[in-house]
């Protein structure tokens, strides 16, 4: 297929790559940085607008921060809209707000073309590794076609329901993320402070029912140190302020959610809105006075 790939970050840029290693031509378009030479060398074709991208790609995928971005993407000047023709394929597969994304599907719609959206989980590893799982909203006739673009990225891909439906299961995923990485970093963090070496329970833990990825990966990060993104904490705010938004239109209560959100706007206050989001274990550590990569942050 010809696809049109519009955001080239930590994520999209091994994304448009394993697209291109599947056969399909890309048409790239980045945001203020230069598209990467290596997706250039390998075929990419580099385009001045995401009008341009529209106007050469049968589908168009955005991969991009948040929601103003994706609406400025797609609705704004020389943007994508203004270079589609019906019958082609929109397939956002950024974490955004789901009541939006219902909105610009609406509009996408009008001008004879389908939406899909479509956000993932599973990381950079997951990007680089084409194992993403891809959580989809939007129509099955448009799911379908894009199945083999999803089939190219990921892993675990399940069309959830209708627009807005992929997002909302987003959502879910960052809240159930976030919980999971305050677990960890708790356990670690009274292990640390009991005396026992916090790389050691982890290996054990591995063996056991609280064994999970999280404990794998990101614990690991923690009793090593090592906050290189990854995902960025900045991001991981973004999605649990759409989780915590949703909950106060719907009247559901979120209460470690809220919990989770603090500690990471704690690192956001120590200049750690950069780091991997297994660095939420630094707010940890500064409240226990303890680290696990070394000796407590004050004698």
């Amino acid at each position: 297929m010809k696809i049109g790939f519009i955001g080239l970050g930590i994520m999209g840029r091994p994304m448009a790559a394993n697209l291109m290693k599947a056969g399909h031509d890309l048409f790239l378009k980045s945001g203020s940085k230069p598209v990467a030479e290596d997706l250039v060398s390998a075929g990419g074709r580099v385009c001045e607008s995401a009008r341009a991208v529209a106007e050469q790609a049968d589908v168009i995928i955005t991969m991009v921060p948040d929601t103003p971005q994706v609406e400025a993407v797609l609705f704004g000047p020389a943007g994508v809209a203004e270079g589609l023709s019906p019958g082609q394929l929109v397939i956002d597969m950024s974490s955004i707000s789901p009541i939006a994304t219902k909105d610009l599907a609406r509009r996408i719609n009008e001008r004879g073309c389908d939406y899909l959206d479509a956000p993932v989980s599973g990381g950079e590893v997951g990007a680089r590794a084409a194992s993403l799982t891809i959580m989809v909203g939007g129509p099955e006739a448009a799911f379908a076609r894009a199945m083999p673009l999803f089939e190219a990225m990921g892993k675990t891909i399940t069309l959830v329901g209708g627009n807005g439906d992929g997002q909302t299961t987003k959502v879910a995923n960052q809240i159930i993320v976030a919980l999971n990485i305050e677990a960890v970093a708790e356990a670690l963090v009274f292990a640390a402070k009991a005396g026992a070496d916090p790389a050691r329970v982890r290996q054990a833990l591995m063996g056991g029912f609280a064994a999970s990825r999280v404990l794998e990966v990101h614990g690991e990060r923690m009793v090593k140190g090592t906050f290189d993104p990854g995902f960025r904490i900045e991001l991981h705010q973004k999605d649990l302020n759409l989780a915590l938004q949703g909950a106060r239109t719907l009247g559901v209560p979120l209460p470690n959610t809220a919990t989770a959100q603090e500690l990471f706007n704690t690192c956001a206050a120590q200049g750690g809105q950069g780091w991997d989001h297994s660095a939420m274990v630094r707010a940890l550590e500064l409240m226990a006075n303890r680290t696990l990569a070394g000796p407590p942050t004050v004698a």
